[in-house]
């Protein structure tokens, strides 16, 4: 019986395996600057500052401060710049608002024919990502990738739990309901560390079978 036949259900990763950011984080600043009638700032020390901030919040508060802060409070401490106070608020206002929408990212060509695909093959699809809310009841859904493309997602910013944890792979497998083993799961995502590793150990141990599938004929769309 091969891999393929056994399968039930498929859960894949959002942002850089479904969806992918258009641009530099200092071209959205920048936007936002102008908007408030300010230049540009300087894009080097926009992402510097932002990827040390984001690690210390990811770490001191994880899954966007989940049950410990609203998640606006959460993306504000992470966007500092030198602004006053007022055009701070006024310049974040509009990043949080861009990133809330479809405007910064882009979806793969392959992405929903993939997502369609697998419907058609009966299989339940689940997303799991290391997002925030917005992702399931704005961006997603913006982006043309609504439930009719997939069945249930589990999103760490909802659920105070973020991958590696195994622990968010079981509650995918208990969303996907109906049954379903571990050995009738696929993971598919775009970092190994987050999305092979410990997914492998909970949906699907044989990693070899699973590359070997997906270098197959069988899973092109």
């Amino acid at each position: 019986m091969s891999l393929l036949s056994k399968l039930r259900c498929i859960t894949v990763d959002v942002t850089g395996t479904l969806i992918a950011y258009k641009g530099e984080l200092g071209d959205y600043y920048c936007m936002a600057a102008k908007a408030v009638g300010l230049p540009c700032p300087d894009y080097t020390r926009v992402h510097e500052g932002f990827k040390i901030a984001y690690t210390d919040m990811a770490q001191k508060y994880p899954c966007f401060g989940f049950s410990k802060m609203p998640n606006i409070a959460w993306w504000k401490t992470c966007a500092g710049y030198d602004y006053d106070e007022e055009t701070f608020e006024k310049v974040f206002r509009r990043i949080y608002s861009t990133f809330g929408s479809a405007a910064p990212y882009s979806v793969f060509q392959d992405s929903r024919p993939f997502l369609r695909w697998a419907r058609e093959k009966g299989l339940i699809v689940g997303l799991v990502s290391n997002a925030e809310y917005r992702y399931q009841e704005v961006i997603l859904p913006a982006l043309g990738l609504n439930k009719g493309e997939w069945d249930f997602g589990v999103f760490s910013g909802m659920e105070g739990i973020e991958k590696p944890d195994p622990r968010i792979y079981r509650l995918a497998l208990e969303r996907a309901g109906n049954n379903i083993a571990p050995e009738e799961v696929l993971h598919i995502g775009d970092k190994a560390a987050k999305d092979w590793r410990e997914a492998g150990a909970v949906v699907l141990p044989d990693l070899v079978a699973v590359q070997q599938l997906l270098e197959s004929d069988k899973l092109k769309c």
